[in-house]
């Protein structure tokens, strides 16, 4: 989808604003800040944090959008006929940076510590997952059964989920001392899909 210069800049401003709350709750504690100290932080005017924002938790939550780039221009390079599970793959690989998965990893953690900001997390969680899995119904088409996508995206959510959680010891990288016996994020993608291919 082409968006405007108008969209672009709105985008940038709702980052913006996330990212600034986002610092200060990592510097101070969700309670050691206002609003008024998350637009001064990212140079906008509380009206404009009202634009995009009902309260901080919401911002801080929304952390989690930036750096996932828009995935149909990923797909949009991928040929037609590629199995779903590699157009999955292909995805998860290119969209999910060490920054992003860090930066998500960090956000649950903060949603365990401050109990007002989980609600906001998990809301975000299912926008993402219900976007990620209309896109992926929209690239399966007729060529799978109708159960294979959600079957397919819930098992790949779960396992990245367990990797975000810390359940499965997964080194995402820019983390401090990882133990020695953690896969990097690139192996675990292997791992997990390669499950998906020839069963457990």
């Amino acid at each position: 989808m082409d968006r405007g210069l108008r969209d672009l800049k709105r985008e940038a401003t709702r980052e913006a604003l996330a990212k600034a709350a986002f610092e200060l709750t990592r510097e101070r504690g969700l309670s050691g800040f206002v609003t008024a100290d998350v637009v001064e932080r990212a140079g906008y005017s509380r009206r404009t944090f009202g634009n995009h924002f009902s309260c901080k938790e919401e911002a801080v939550a929304s952390v989690a959008f930036g750096g996932v780039d828009d995935a149909s221009a990923i797909l949009a390079g991928l040929p037609s006929d590629l199995p779903l599970l590699d157009v999955l793959l292909a995805v998860m690989k290119t969209q999910f940076t060490t920054d992003a998965l860090v930066r998500m990893r960090e956000l649950m953690a903060m949603a365990r510590q401050y109990p007002t900001l989980e609600p906001y997390v998990l809301g975000v969680q299912q926008r993402m997952r219900h976007t990620a899995q209309e896109l992926l119904g929209s690239v399966a088409g007729d060529r799978y059964p109708t159960v294979y996508v959600p079957l397919l995206f819930g098992a790949v959510y779960g396992a990245v989920m367990a990797a975000l959680e810390g359940t499965l010891d997964v080194d995402l990288g820019g983390e401090n001392d990882p133990s020695p016996a953690s896969m990097d994020y690139s192996s675990f993608l292997d791992i997990t899909f390669d499950y998906l291919r020839h069963g457990f």
